[in-house]
């Protein structure tokens, strides 16, 4: 990775800057914070798109990078937006607007839109040696391809299978301990860390090895700050069968059930 390719660096981030801008306004109209998990992955595309625009990315493997996020980030924005339509404000960002009061509506446009631009950025970083393009790729970068591919899938059936199950359960206490959920208390987000785990390898074919901080800092959020611990800390107060699940599924990689 160059000099002149890190240089072109401000005109992605200035758009995922617009894009947090724009949506924290909608936000302040609908009282609703939460839209901002749509937002997430469409900010990693918003970025890979204008920085490979910006270095006229030509590569197949840049367009088979781009192919790959387009999936996984138009997918996981369309399911988070079905999932969350016409239900308010989640009770995560219920509880943030809570400890920041007063003026939570200002505060919410850096501790909530521009944290997350920034955090997308930095969690990107691997794409940025794949779209520039200074080194050929060679198979550890398809590779690298193919594990991010199986994250994305992974993802998408653990999502489809959660989905199933909220439309058919039986009663609210009922807990999702089929499929995949059978083997991990979260593969939604095993699958997610995967994904980003598998650009890193691609890009290490690339000279993108100084990366790493990307898929350990998005490890780190999914497992100790915004995902594991923030869903079942909830559901922990409200389901005495979710206590019980805790006790025989493995928490984040799946692993062979308890009994």
């Amino acid at each position: 990775m160059n000099f002149a390719g890190l240089a072109e660096l401000w005109f992605p981030f200035s758009i995922m800057l617009a894009m947090a801008f724009v949506a924290w306004s909608v936000s302040l109209k609908l009282r609703d914070v939460s839209i901002v998990d749509s937002l997430w992955s469409i900010f990693f595309l918003a970025f890979a798109l204008s920085f490979a625009w910006r270095v006229r990315s030509d590569a197949t493997a840049a367009y088979a990078a781009l192919g790959l996020l387009s999936f996984w980030g138009l997918r996981l924005s369309g399911y988070i937006t079905v999932r969350n339509h016409g239900k308010g404000e989640d009770r995560r960002y219920q509880a943030i607007r809570a400890r920041n009061q007063p003026n939570f509506e200002f505060k919410s446009l850096y501790l909530v839109f521009v944290l997350q631009a920034v955090l997308a950025a930095i969690v990107a970083m691997p794409l940025l040696p794949i779209l520039n393009g200074a080194e050929s790729a060679n198979a550890l970068t398809y590779v690298g391809f193919a594990v991010a591919a199986f994250g994305a899938i992974f993802e998408t059936v653990a999502d489809a299978q959660m989905a199933r199950f909220k439309a058919t359960r039986s009663s609210q206490d009922e807990v999702m301990n089929r499929g995949l959920w059978r083997y991990s208390r979260h593969p939604n987000y095993f699958g997610e860390a995967v994904f980003w785990w598998g650009m890193w390898t691609a890009s290490v074919s690339m000279g993108g090895a100084w990366t790493v901080f990307s898929p350990l800092l998005m490890t780190w959020l999914l497992t100790r700050v915004s995902g594991v611990p923030l869903v079942e800390a909830d559901l922990q107060k409200r389901s005495a069968a979710y206590r019980e699940y805790l006790t025989t599924t493995p928490r984040f990689v799946p692993g062979r059930p308890k009994r």
